[in-house]
């Protein structure tokens, strides 16, 4: 790739793509751009969440309904959705069980610091879902992260964590860290911090396992932290036999072993974990567990479970850190409770699959018709195309092969053909209210697009 290219395609071309169909996407929402074209009052940056500005589009869509696996913004214009909240509904919008928990429990009170029936039997589900014998319940997958580590360092009484380059895991500041010419660094653009995080934290690319072990070779590290699967950027699979390596040297260094599912959740039921047998010591899933509520989950084994114990009959009584006062509320408990049961299933997750393979190899027929230097990569339910040749193998890869601009003016260009996906990367996600229809309608919009593209 040159200077003046960007995933195969000249800049000019791309720029001249992002500009005509971003002037075809304001011509189509009068109603939108007069809404929250100059900003929302009242918000900073006009927006409820700075990241609503990140989208490629040259305003944020309004939303005025979403069902199932689609959107109807206020101007009437419908799309199928395979961003799904960037996985936050993977499972459609509004789930049926879903929606009737929550209207049942909003007559019962939202929040009181105590359990509800729904509680009663919560346990055992994660417990039969996800494997792992013990939870508890947070409200972000960040916060489910944060507090999980901090029992790794309680049980271990080492102080310092592991992550992989290009790894994702929410808002948890130790993981904002990069290697940068082989050196780690905090990663640019942080806001107020004030701390060099590579200080209490190792980094080192994934599918090393050598650079693994001469890592957790110090004896300092409590935990590695890790998605199955690099997600956040450009889809990075694991090496066979990596994780095998990776719980080996863990447990040979006796550092703890946390894998985040967040993302890869995707992947079936139990995660990526339980189908591809994973044995991890702790583990996080946010997002999608409730059906769209906020609700986080981390689950820890029966070792460490028993060494918290044993730590926290020891240590000095007072405010652990751990828990925020809307965590573990009954609105979660009766939400998460109609995920685990009626949708969350071997069945979804059999259709979800079954779309996604359809997804991925008509994605990848038109790259090969267009002649395009991209691949297509797949984690059950979550499809990906990366403007770049692959399979990638790690973070530094994943980083390269970003091609911010293109992506851009790919993204508005499938919003004006009916397609909505994930604006931070090119994810798509299959839901179980997914249909073939859609899906086949995203591939002739991709091979339209890209056709234009090679013209």
């Amino acid at each position: 790739m040159t200077a003046s290219t960007e995933g195969g395609i000249a800049l000019e071309r791309i720029a001249a793509l992002h500009a005509g169909e971003s002037a075809v996407f304001r011509r189509a929402r009068p109603k939108s751009e007069a809404a929250i074209g100059n900003g929302l009052p009242g918000f900073f940056g006009g927006v409820p969440m700075h990241w609503m500005t990140d989208w490629p589009t040259p305003f944020p869509i309004v939303v005025e309904t979403a069902r199932g696996a689609t959107v109807t913004d206020i101007d009437g214009i419908r799309l199928d959705d395979f961003c799904l909240g960037d996985t936050g509904s993977m499972f459609g919008h509004s789930p049926a069980p879903v929606a009737r928990a929550i209207r049942r429990q909003a007559g019962r009170g939202l929040t009181y610091m105590l359990p509800s029936e729904d509680a009663l039997e919560l346990g055992l589900l994660l417990q039969g879902t996800f494997g792992l014998p013990h939870w508890q319940i947070a409200t972000t997958a960040s916060d489910a992260n944060r507090f999980a580590l901090r029992v790794a360092r309680a049980v271990t009484g080492r102080d310092k964590i592991l992550v992989f380059n290009g790894c994702y895991h929410g808002a948890v500041d130790e993981t904002m860290v990069r290697l940068k010419g082989g050196r780690p660094v905090n990663r640019p653009g942080l806001a107020g911090e004030f701390r060099d995080l590579t200080q209490r934290t190792r980094i080192v690319e994934f599918n090393d396992p050598a650079a693994l072990e001469a890592e957790l070779a110090h004896g300092d590290v409590a935990c590695v932290i890790t998605e199955p699967v690099l997600t956040n950027s450009c889809m990075v699979l694991p090496d066979p036999g990596f994780h095998d390596a990776l719980r080996a040297l863990t447990r040979k260094a006796g550092t703890l072993l946390l894998i985040d599912e967040t993302h890869t959740v995707s992947t079936g039921l139990g995660g990526y974990t339980r189908v591809h047998g994973l044995d991890p010591d702790l583990f996080v899933l946010g997002k999608p567990v409730a059906g769209g509520v906020p609700a986080s989950i981390w689950g820890m084994s029966e070792a460490v479970a028993d060494r918290y114990q044993a730590y926290n009959r020891t240590k000095e009584q007072g405010y652990s850190g751990m828990g925020t006062t809307l965590s573990a509320n009954p609105l979660q408990f009766a939400a998460m409770h109609a995920t685990l049961t009626e949708v969350m299933t071997a069945k979804n997750y059999a259709h979800m699959d079954t779309l996604a393979e359809r997804l991925q190899a008509g994605l990848a027929r038109a790259i090969r018709a267009n002649g395009l230097p991209w691949h297509v990569a797949r984690v059950g339910a979550r499809v990906e195309f990366i403007c770049a040749p692959g399979p990638l193998r790690n973070g530094g890869e994943a980083e390269a092969a970003h091609a911010s601009r293109l992506e851009a003016a790919l993204h508005v260009a499938l919003v004006n053909r009916g397609v909505l996906i994930a604006p931070f990367h090119n994810m798509m996600l299959v839901s179980p209210a997914t249909t073939a229809r859609q899906v086949d309608r995203l591939v002739s919009a991709f091979g339209d697009i890209a056709q234009g593209l090679t013209a």
